[in-house]
């Protein structure tokens, strides 16, 4: 290409406090609307804020998980704006002194590291939810629901390195791997607790300037980031090429017509006239403190990768999807404890597994089939048990039912057939069946032994121990 993509990320996580940053409201997603509201949510007059100490902790930990030097001294401003769904008119946030700064995460793209810089991490509270609708008996409506206004969020801020749509989203599904190790959010995209934005611009391939930047929201899966990226880069090139010049602007991506569309000119730093909160002392962050957050750190996506394919010997590729979330990692882990054959269970939970749950848009921790049901049936294949033809259908009503695999081969009748006399019965009704394939297999034709194979296993319902499916064929065969 003749142009080059330059795109930043701006994403807001929900911290996962039980209460509120500045008040004792509950967090708790899916409550009655505007029932988890106080006086300091909602900026009663006369009410005053008290900082969340939690809340902080869960920022320097993500902050020094993200490499990123924690400042000593940061300060909450006002960052006002009116809309809505924000009560107070202004939204509690850090402007000039953040939490965090100068950091980086490590992402794998065509088998390469690239490290993308964290600019700064600070610390906000969440304005509410506007409900827009209509309905045949009102005209159209919009509430707003406060319980969301104050919920603890943290900005990461990254530098503007990522250089294609797939970059962004390897970046995206590592910060929030981060924040789900971390146990600090949840990084649930449909409860808007891991949200993102994204600034790009493009430029030709060789230029050192920026080009004129667009701000891109309502995306609200990793794949509508990396569709409304493409998207974006296609049109400022056209633009480009057209001679005009691309409006600095905030665009919305609309999913269903998989496009962005204008909404409003992009606001600046000194549009929402920040000033420090007067009611909030500035935080001064003791590095002993720190120092003892850093010390309780857990093992994060990048160590557990390296020990992945050091302590259980597969590959990369394997050690990247396997860690990608933190439930998907404890599920690897369980079942390779219970089954030591560790790329077995990979290719597994990578394949079958992996296949049934995206079909049904489900994760790992909400899967039917636990560690111990795949061990299970692993340890049936290798015992002779089942075939590996039969444990696929064992696998698809272990995921239906959420049966254990001994009682759903029993019930079935799917015991693997190991007696010899049956299966030399069943390559003799084969073998006589296909008088002119068994020509073709002594005139040397070796691709028709496979042939007789599925034959085979046709006659016996996928029963038969291949092993000496094999063997017996090449008995009757080669005489």
């Amino acid at each position: 290409m003749e142009y080059e993509p330059v795109i930043g990320l701006e994403v807001h996580a929900q911290l996962l406090t039980k209460s509120k940053m500045f008040c004792g409201c509950s967090t708790a997603f899916g409550a009655e609307p505007n029932t988890l509201t106080c006086p300091v949510c909602t900026g009663q007059p006369g009410s005053l804020p008290v900082v969340n100490r939690k809340a902080v902790e869960f920022a320097i930990r993500l902050g020094l998980a993200t490499n990123c030097r924690i400042a000593p001294y940061s300060l909450f401003a006002r960052k006002n704006y009116f809309y809505p769904d924000l009560p107070k008119g202004y939204q509690i946030s850090m402007y000039e002194h953040p939490l965090a700064v100068d950091g980086f995460i490590e992402i794998i793209n065509r088998g390469e590291k690239r490290r993308i810089r964290i600019i700064r991490i600070h610390m906000e509270e969440d304005a509410g939810k506007l409900k827009h609708g209509e309905t045949p008996e009102t005209a159209p409506f919009s509430y707003v629901d406060f319980n969301r206004t104050g919920v603890p969020l943290v900005e990461i801020v990254s530098g503007p390195d990522i250089r294609s749509p797939q970059e962004a989203g390897d970046y995206l599904r590592e910060l929030r791997a981060i924040l789900q190790y971390l146990e600090v959010s949840t990084g649930n995209m449909e409860e808007g607790n891991f949200r993102c934005d994204a600034n790009v611009s493009v430029r030709r391939r060789g230029q050192k300037e920026f080009g004129t930047r667009t701000e891109l929201k309502n995306m609200n899966s990793f794949r509508h980031v990396e569709k409304a990226l493409e998207y974006e880069i296609r049109r400022q090139i056209a633009v480009l090429e057209e001679g005009d010049e691309v409006v600095q602007e905030t665009r919305l991506w609309d999913a269903d017509r998989e496009i962005t569309v204008s909404m409003r000119g992009k606001e600046e730093a000194h549009d929402y006239r920040y000033f420090p909160d007067p009611d909030l002392l500035p935080l001064h962050i003791d590095e002993a403190w720190i120092e003892e957050i850093r010390k309780g750190l857990p093992e994060l996506p990048i160590e557990k990768r390296a020990r992945f394919v050091r302590e259980y010997g597969i590959p990369e590729y394997d050690a990247q999807i396997l860690t990608s979330t933190k439930p998907l990692s404890v599920f690897f882990e369980k079942t390779a404890q219970l089954f030591p054959e560790p790329k077995t269970v990979s290719n597994w939970i990578m394949g079958d597994l992996l296949r049934e749950l995206k079909k049904d848009e489900r994760e790992v921790d909400q899967c039917p089939i636990t560690p111990d049901h795949l061990a299970e049936m692993l340890g049936m294949i290798k015992e002779g048990t089942i075939s590996g033809k039969i444990a696929k259908d064992v696998f698809e009503e272990m995921y239906r039912s959420g049966e254990r695999p001994a009682k759903i081969v029993r019930e079935k009748g799917w015991i693997q057939i190991v007696d010899e006399d049956e299966i030399a019965e069943a390559v003799q009704r084969v073998i006589d069946a296909n008088p002119k394939q068994v020509e073709d297999f002594q005139k040397g034709k070796e691709k028709v032994f496979g042939f007789f194979v599925g034959e085979v296993m046709k006659v016996t319902k996928g029963k038969a121990n291949p092993k000496l499916v094999n063997e017996w064929l090449r008995k009757k065969l080669m005489r």
